[in-house]
């Protein structure tokens, strides 16, 4: 039944979609979207863990927070999907196809962050992937048209690369466990029975490089902010608040299932990928140009962090880190939308213009919020930080770990840097146009600084912890 209330609603979203010259149904799809986070907080609220479809399907902690989070994203980005029309040119029927692919979306996220089988994961991410393609089309320019098509390529590479991998993955396993070598429980409670730990590593790599490439890791760091400054900045929220949450919840668990099987191996292979990309985005960042870019390469820089951290025993870090990022990315990418009136891709007086209270408050919002992802105190992402570094010296030798956490803090710095002059450029140069603020926006932002604010409560870690 609890299923059945997280995927009715988006199906319902889905017909509305289709209906033409019907206001109710046109009513019905930001409300569909609401009905979604109601089934997600019931199912959070149950006693788990929830089996379904025979266990194919299971609902834990770590999954139905990283659905919670992601909900409360969905809800700000309806907010801001109601005054879409008044910020861009997009039809009616773009409009409504952007819902389509929304529900679409949806299904396949659910799919995807519930799967406890390799197979049933790689259909709910890619089904999540081709609902963002088509999203990103509704934008109806040139250059929305070729970074779909790139977005296409690049995201058939890296899900093929998955499938090879977990064909692999499930290859090492299979002559003892059968077709449950395909199950991420089963696998990680049996991990004695792979009995070919090479072929087991070599899927691993094949799939984590999958995994990668969808998050705009090394080597290819471009891709994600360009599709994001060619879509609408909703796309965007939606890439760095939620497709790129499941994505990271599918290598919390391969990566668990790895470590099990050789730590030293995983380590080795996971350290590289995120500290190319770190120096690789720190690089990057001194040639962008525009906000949609800059939040598109602060993306790919946390999500290494994260997966760093994860792997290497800082996991109460990760899960926090990633809980911040969830909130203050999508934010910011949504504020875009505010901030870049008439067509100004810069960052010269971004945060001036705003003569209201509103406006005001909104602001110091996007402000603190951009600070807050370099860890500045007391942002959440800043005690992240300094506990993910903590546990480099709970898994490596005192050496080791003091070598990779100046490898991380020096990249980490420049971007830093970086940020505070791009904002002290957005804050202080004066311009001279007024700026408009709608209600449905200035509710967003508080909405989202309010859940990153719950992040630093007591409660929440107590949490979070239990979840590492």
């Amino acid at each position: 039944m609890i299923l059945l209330w997280l995927v009715l609603p988006a199906l319902l979203m889905l017909v509305a979609s289709f209906l033409r010259h019907n206001e109710w149904a046109q009513r019905l799809l930001p409300w569909s979207n609401l009905l979604i986070f109601i089934g997600i907080i019931q199912l959070f609220l149950s006693p788990k863990p929830l089996q379904f479809w025979d266990g194919l399907l299971v609902a834990d902690e770590l999954n139905t927070w990283v659905l919670l989070i992601s909900a409360l994203v969905s809800v700000a980005t309806t907010l801001f999907l109601a005054v879409l029309p008044q910020r861009v040119t997009i039809l009616a029927a773009d409009y409504r196809r952007f819902y389509r692919f929304f529900a679409i979306f949806w299904l396949g996220l659910i799919l995807a962050m519930l799967a406890n089988h390799m197979g049933l994961y790689w259909i709910g991410l890619e089904l999540a992937t081709l609902g963002t393609v088509y999203m990103i089309r509704t934008n109806r320019t040139e250059a929305a048209k070729r970074q779909t098509w790139n977005y296409m390529i690049i995201g058939t590479v890296a899900i093929s690369l998955v499938l090879f991998g977990i064909v692999l993955i499930y290859a090492s396993a299979q002559g003892v466990l059968g077709e449950d070598a395909m199950r991420f429980d089963t696998l990680a409670s049996h991990v004695s029975a792979v009995k070919t730990p090479l072929l087991f590593e070599l899927g691993f790599a094949i799939t984590l490089l999958g995994l990668m490439i969808k998050m705009g890791f090394f080597p290819m760091n471009l891709w994600l902010p360009n599709i994001e400054r060619a879509a609408f900045y909703p796309v965007a929220a939606l890439f760095s608040g939620i497709l790129e949450s499941a994505v990271m919840v599918g290598f919390f668990r391969f990566s668990d299932i790895a470590l099990a099987v050789n730590a030293e191996h995983t380590h080795i292979l996971i350290i590289t990928f995120t500290l190319l990309t770190l120096i690789v985005v720190a690089a990057l960042l001194f040639h962008i140009k525009d906000l949609m870019r800059l939040f598109g390469l602060s993306s790919i820089e946390h999500m290494a962090l994260i997966a760093l951290f994860w792997a290497t025993g800082g996991k109460f870090a990760a899960l926090l880190h990633l809980s911040a990022h969830t909130f203050m990315k999508p934010a910011l990418f949504l504020a875009t939308g505010v901030l870049e009136q008439k067509g100004r891709y810069r960052f010269r007086g971004a945060l001036s213009g705003f003569h209201t209270p509103a406006g005001h408050l909104f602001v110091w919002l996007v402000g603190g919020m951009m600070l807050g992802l370099v860890a500045l105190p007391p942002s959440p992402i800043f005690f992240t930080e300094l506990l993910g570094l903590d546990g480099f010296y709970h898994t490596f030798s005192p050496l080791e770990a003091t070598l990779l956490a100046l490898a991380v803090l020096l990249p980490v710095a420049i971007i830093f840097y970086k940020y505070v002059e791009i904002w002290q450029e957005m804050r202080h140069v004066k311009v001279g146009v007024e700026k408009q603020l709608y209600w449905q926006e200035a509710t967003a932002m508080i909405l989202l600084s309010f859940a990153t604010v719950t992040l630093l409560l007591p409660a929440t870690w107590s949490y979070l912890e239990g979840l590492a």
